[in-house]
């Protein structure tokens, strides 16, 4: 049995100023009527901290959705946990800002859809990369740690390097460099999203001289596409082994995208202990140790490394969520991912609803 979670994830809110094409929220969202309450969230923080998670990390959606978020980090640091929260930034103010820094938040994490204004506000269905860069001072000003996202794919990878410049200059604490992950709308857009290998070859010396040139001012952070690699990674460090997310209503999951998975029952916090869960609920359970993979990976050296990959994307792409990820070279089905990472036509964007 793994020992308590080291993090904890709360999505407060599935509601969100933007659409953004590659959107990981699932499908079907949550209503705002049946989110958790103030008292319920501050209840599920204690809990995690008294199993030994260390970090709270607020998201959504978009966490500025929620009237009472000064109280939500208030409980967390409370708890004693270090709080971060991932933002758009739309709805923020200085005076906002600083109640929300008053209130405990130690990290706070910026998304940018690309350096150009106008693909930028394209990607996120919305107005709102002039508002974000006007923020990056008043973060600044803050006090509070500070990260700049960006999601990479076909439509802004061959700005990469531009962008680490644009970045550079507005001074983050840390830059994370993500390639999409195909989950949720972004699966939905896979085909418009998809960047060729010629796109991702170019992209990896870009970063590396980024991370030379920045070392000791601003610490660089990039993940690999998945789709063009050979061996998969350890997603979420592990089934159920480090990470605990709470959805919106209170559904406590392995991972954000864990619901596309057909059969499986996620308990709610509104009814059991996250202890509880964490330790003896069926979903947590189901792919812990080794049990349950084939005999390709439990031969491979490589099984206490990356845990035979990701659930999700080994259901999404074979259909069978006990299947070996497809991004390993070993499995059956990796010349189905080869074929996916071709180019492809580039369709009408699918846009996240309200």
């Amino acid at each position: 049995m793994a020992a308590g979670p080291l993090s904890l994830i709360a999505e407060v809110t599935h509601r969100c100023p933007l659409h953004c094409l590659y959107c990981s929220n699932p499908v079907e969202m949550q209503r705002a009527e049946a989110e958790l309450g103030t008292e319920e969230w501050a209840r599920v923080f204690g809990e995690a901290a008294a199993m030994g998670a260390l970090h709270l990390h607020l998201t959504g959606g978009e966490p500025l959705a929620r009237k009472d978020l000064p109280e939500l980090i208030r409980s967390g640091r409370a708890a004693g946990l270090y709080v971060n929260m991932i933002t758009s930034g739309v709805g923020m103010t200085e005076d906002r800002l600083a109640g929300l820094v008053d209130a405990g938040l130690e990290h706070l994490q910026l998304s940018f859809q690309d350096v150009e204004e106008t693909s930028a506000n394209y990607i996120a269905g919305t107005r709102a990369h002039a508002l974000k860069e006007a923020l990056v001072p008043v973060i600044r000003r803050s006090g509070v740690a500070f990260t700049i996202n960006l999601v990479v794919h076909r439509m802004n990878l061959d700005r990469l390097e531009e962008f680490l410049a644009y970045a550079e200059a507005l001074g983050p604490d840390r830059l994370e460099i993500a390639h999409v992950q195909y989950y949720g709308w972004a699966l939905k857009n896979r085909a418009l999203l998809m960047p060729t290998e010629e796109q991702v070859r170019r992209s990896l010396p870009v970063i590396e001289a980024a991370k030379a040139r920045l070392k000791g001012r601003i610490h660089v952070e990039a993940v690999f596409p998945d789709y063009f690699g050979s061996f998969p990674k350890a997603c979420m460090g592990g089934w159920g082994r480090r990470t605990m997310l709470i959805d919106p209503v209170g559904q406590a999951l392995p991972c954000h995208a864990a619901g596309v998975i057909p059969g499986m029952v996620f308990d709610s916090v509104r009814e059991r202990g996250l202890g509880w869960i964490w330790r003896e609920s069926a979903a947590f359970e189901r792919f812990r140790g080794d049990e349950w993979m084939s005999d390709t990976c439990l031969a491979c050296p490589r099984k206490e490394q990356d845990f035979s990959g990701c659930r999700c994307q080994a259901f999404l792409l074979t259909g069978d969520a006990a299947a070996m990820d497809p991004v390993c070279v070993y499995s059956p089905e990796h010349e189905r991912l080869v074929e996916l990472r071709r180019p492809q036509p580039e369709l009408l964007p699918v846009w996240r609803e309200l």
